[in-house]
């Protein structure tokens, strides 16, 4: 059953949800600013090892709910760490990042306002599978104004920060 919108009741299963391969990572959109009003997005997503942005921060707040994994957090120069079980909230405009520690990391993903869905939605690829993407998989590139213009538009920000979660000695 697709959800309606315009801010209207409904159930979201997973496994109906549109899904798309972004990054590395499957996306499951549970609830878009679409059929929220605009109040909050939630993802349901499914990273690999290592996987995980650059420094950036958002006109939203964040919030993730590990289901199961092991994430390494950092905002604003601060490491912490996350596992199954834990909540982590990101106000808005705190530059952070994140990297996937364990082999793989399921996590529920949401943004107040909704907005961020909207670059997954599209920049991605609808997915195949109900899985990760094979290593194999390649994304069309998008054209850096292309891009840019979608950040601006949803309130992502990239930064010129070192991503020192990604530096190997």
């Amino acid at each position: 059953m697709s959800a309606p919108t315009n801010n209207q009741p409904y159930i979201a299963q997973n496994s109906d949800a549109p899904a798309y391969w972004h990054v590395g990572i499957l996306w499951a959109m549970l609830a878009t600013g679409d059929q929220t009003g605009g109040h909050f997005s939630l993802m349901e997503e499914w990273c690999p090892k290592d996987s995980g942005p650059p420094p950036h921060y958002h006109d939203q707040d964040e919030a993730f709910y590990l289901i199961d994994g092991t994430i390494t957090f950092l905002t604003n120069g601060q490491t912490m760490q996350a596992s199954t079980g834990a909540f982590v909230f990101i106000p808005g405009g705190t530059v952070h990042s994140f990297r996937v520690d364990s082999d793989t990391a399921h996590i529920l993903n949401f943004y107040t306002p909704a907005g961020f869905e909207q670059i997954v939605m599209r920049q991605g690829v609808p997915a195949q599978t109900r899985t990760i993407p094979p290593e194999e998989f390649k994304e069309p590139p998008l054209d850096g104004p292309t891009m840019m213009q979608l950040f601006q538009q949803y309130g992502m920000h990239s930064t010129q920060e070192p991503d020192v979660l990604r530096q190997h000695s």
